[in-house]
């Protein structure tokens, strides 16, 4: 093989070496790029999957940060009235919040889903004290606290360090949930001009027949603060008519437009007494004092705000006192001028009294009597006169 041949056959080597590494390059980073979508892929996977079996998301940043300014409206106002309601759940406009009683797939009633966040550890109660409202560290519930109290069936796991309790979705207590205690607040903030009612915390109250007593119990279970809960509440779409089915409002939406219908059972007072202990328990006496809370109420707001056609208002009875005015001259010229003709009319009837009594004697003297009327003149016959 003489050296020309040699070189051919050292450069088509050379080319087949190439194109083989260039294959193994190829295939090495095909093989890479399918193994990190497999691990994307596998990661997004695992995230749904979490988020499926809790079914509550997490919240992001910018959720955080709006909750947070929307909690800090009623504290700038330098107006506020604090009311307690009862929100009863067998009322039909407040029935939102309590159906379905049991959870379907990912609709839930406004318990289940506050049960399930605390069973995550997502949010914070605080216990209930009677007349008053503490939300410190100092009085925080614990969940397992809760479960033993009201005598709920739960599992407790052990998983990295951190106990998780199972609870099975028939024993959540949600059809036992009949009332909410609910503290309202309704303000005005002068910065930016705002008058709205906002509620502050919730309370829902365990409905249970007693034997013992012969009659439903009510029991206090939790206070949880709005702040907390809204940016959850906020993504839980509810049924609201029995007309439209369609799920168009949320939980917090509900709240927020005051769709719920509450009696009034308390409002703040320097003695932290209830509406009863300040009215009586007569009906129409506590009647009469819830009524006359929601009038003062609107009385204030009333006061607030100018009407748009104000001015045009002023404008109007300025010119309705000139008319006024320019009427009460115009009488006042055309009873003078009227008064004036009349005293003219005196002085005439004055001078012409003689004249008026020459022609009534004239009139006084008898008509003369008509002339007889003349007999026609007879034609004679001609046949007579010959």
């Amino acid at each position: 093989m003489n050296k020309h041949s040699h070189k051919n056959v050292e450069s088509c080597l050379a080319k087949i070496n190439h194109r083989k590494v260039f294959i193994y390059l190829s295939l090495f980073l095909f093989l890479s790029c399918e193994l990190m979508a497999q691990d994307v892929q596998s990661s997004r996977r695992r995230r749904s999957q979490e988020t499926n079996q809790s079914g509550l998301p997490e919240l992001t940043a910018r959720a955080l940060s709006k909750n947070l300014e929307q909690a800090k409206e009623a504290e700038n106002a330098v107006w506020t009235r604090e009311i307690y309601r009862w929100i009863d759940l067998r009322e039909e406009q407040n029935a939102p919040l309590y159906f379905p009683e049991q959870a379907i797939g990912d609709r839930m009633n406004l318990f289940s889903l506050i049960f399930k966040l605390m069973s995550e550890s997502k949010i914070q109660a605080y216990e209930y004290l009677d007349g008053r409202e503490v939300f410190t560290d100092a009085h925080l519930v614990d969940f397992e606290d809760v479960l033993k109290r009201f005598k709920i069936l739960y599992t407790a796991n052990r998983v990295d360090g951190k106990t998780a309790y199972e609870v099975d979705p028939s024993d959540i207590p949600s059809n036992e949930v009949l009332l909410y205690l609910l503290k309202e607040v309704t303000y005005f903030n002068q910065a930016n001009g705002t008058f709205d009612t906002q509620v502050i915390a919730l309370c829902p109250m365990l409905v249970r027949n007693e034997e013992d007593f012969g009659e439903d119990t009510r029991s206090p279970m939790f206070w949880l603060t709005y702040e907390e809960i809204r940016p959850y509440i906020a993504q839980s779409y509810i049924m609201t008519s029995n007309l439209n089915n369609s799920l168009t409002y949320t939980t917090d939406d509900f709240f927020n437009k005051k769709m719920y219908k509450g009696e009034i059972v308390k409002t703040t007072n320097l003695m932290n007494k209830t509406l009863s202990q300040m009215a009586g328990d007569s009906i129409g006496a506590l009647q009469h004092a819830q009524d006359s809370i929601e009038a003062q109420i609107k009385f204030f707001e009333a006061q607030l705000w100018v009407p748009t056609d104000s001015s045009q208002m002023v404008v109007d009875k300025k010119t309705k006192k000139a008319d006024k005015k320019k009427a009460n001259s115009r009488a006042s010229n055309t009873a003078l001028a009227s008064a004036e003709n009349n005293a003219e009319t005196e002085n005439l009837e004055g001078e012409q009294a003689p004249a008026e009594k020459k022609s009534a004697v004239k009139a006084e003297k008898p008509a003369k009597a008509p002339k007889p009327a003349k007999a026609p003149a007879q034609t004679k016959s001609v046949r007579r006169t010959r």
